[in-house]
């Protein structure tokens, strides 16, 4: 157990500039509530990069994807982000301000989305390392019912993992 703590340590510590680069792009770039066309191509694009099998168009714009650790048919457990934003403007003076007058991420769904990525980045450099899958879940329309959390499970998202959790996040950016 120390040795995979100390080995997703480094690989966070490698891969913490990119990350921040990657959350400030989907600020610049948020995309409102059944439209995260473009997120979930970005999203997409980031985890094919990582070697893996993207499936997409679930529940809209939503996409998962599965790594597998040593005995993958032990046990499976879902972590979740949300991806889409808000009608607001943004009034940030940063470089990375949102591109789309009113739409911003007010709520931390790009923040969200990135950890996600970074969390697949750890899982798969530190996969020899422990057991079990791990499904991927990125989550369109969260802000708006009926929620792509519902159209995700109606397209059975879960039909072939049946994880035995589901972990998200809420951060207060």
């Amino acid at each position: 157990m120390i040795k995979l703590i100390e080995e997703m340590k480094t690989v966070a510590k490698t891969i913490a500039p990119d990350l921040i680069a990657q959350r400030r792009y989907l600020h610049a770039h948020p995309e409102l509530s059944y439209h995260e066309e473009q997120t979930s191509k970005y999203v997409a694009k980031q985890l094919e990069g990582m070697g893996l099998q993207v499936q997409t168009g679930i529940g809209g714009f939503g996409l998962t994807a599965i790594i597998e650790g040593v005995n993958p048919s032990s046990r499976c457990v879902a972590l979740r982000a949300d991806m889409d934003a808000l009608p607001i403007l943004e009034a940030n003076e940063v470089d990375y301000v949102s591109q789309n007058p009113g739409v911003m991420h007010a709520c931390g769904h790009d923040v969200h989305t990135t950890c996600l990525i970074g969390a697949a980045h750890i899982l798969v450099q530190t996969k020899h390392l422990w057991e079990g899958r791990v499904q991927l879940v990125f989550q369109p329309a969260e802000e708006v019912l009926p929620g792509g959390a519902s159209l995700m499970i109606k397209d059975r998202v879960f039909a072939s993992t049946n994880p035995s959790s589901i972990i998200g996040q809420h951060v207060y950016p």
